[in-house]
C-alpha cells in the first residue's frame, strides 16, 4: 500500500456492519470479508508487520480469538515469534493471569509463564477495540512479565466507545495504532 489513506480504505471497504448483533441495537463489525480478500489481508499484516518491525518487536502477543488470525500472519511477516493470549483455563503448564471487568461480570486471561523473556520485546495485536477491557488486561498481563511491552496495535477502533482513551492511559508512553477508527 502506498498510503495511510489507501490502506485505510481499503481495509474499511472490507468490514462489514451487522446491525443488531449480537443483540438489538448492537452492530457488529464483521471482518471476516477483508480476511476473505486475499489482497486486503496481505495489506493488514503487512502494515502490522511494518510496525512490529519499527518497535523492535521480538514477539507478537495475539489476542484470543481473532487476535490470533491477525496476530499470528504478523508475526510470521515481521520474523518473531507468536505467543497467544488466551481464555482462563485453555492453556496447559504454569501460566499467568489477569481479570479485567466487563459490563456483568469479570473474565481472565492467561499466558504461558515462560512465553516471554526479558530480552523479548512485545507488541500486542487484536481485531477490534471497543471498551478496552480486554487490551487493557493484557496490557498489565505483558508488564507481569519480564518482557519489555513495546506497542499496542489494531486493526480498528470503535472511537465512539472509552477504548482508545482507556488503552492509552493504561500505556503510557507505548505506543497505540489504530490502522482505522470507526
Amino acid at each position: 500500500m502506498s498510503t495511510h489513506e489507501e490502506l485505510s480504505e481499503l481495509l474499511g471497504s472490507r468490514v462489514r456492519d451487522i446491525p443488531d448483533h449480537p443483540k438489538p441495537g448492537i452492530v457488529f463489525k464483521d471482518i471476516t470479508p477483508l480476511l476473505a480478500d486475499p489482497a486486503a489481508f496481505a495489506a493488514l499484516t503487512e502494515a502490522l508487520a511494518a510496525t512490529a518491525g519499527r518497535l523492535g518487536a521480538t514477539k507478537v502477543v495475539g489476542l484470543e480469538a481473532r487476535g490470533f488470525i491477525l496476530g499470528a500472519p504478523v508475526a510470521l511477516a515481521a520474523g518473531v515469534g507468536f505467543v497467544p493470549v488466551r481464555k482462563a483455563g485453555k492453556l496447559p503448564g504454569a501460566t499467568l493471569s489477569q481479570t479485567y471487568d466487563l459490563e456483568y461480570g469479570s473474565a481472565e486471561i492467561e499466558i504461558h509463564a515462560e512465553d516471554l523473556t526479558a530480552e523479548d520485546r512485545v507488541l500486542i495485536v487484536d481485531d477490534v477495540l471497543a471498551t478496552g477491557g480486554t487490551a487493557e488486561a493484557a496490557i498489565g498481563l505483558v508488564r507481569r512479565t519480564p518482557a519489555r511491552l513495546v506497542g499496542l496495535a489494531v486493526l480498528m477502533e470503535l472511537g465512539f466507545l472509552p477504548g482508545g482513551a482507556r488503552v492509552r492511559e493504561a500505556l503510557g508512553e507505548v505506543p497505540y495504532q489504530a490502522l482505522l477508527t470507526v
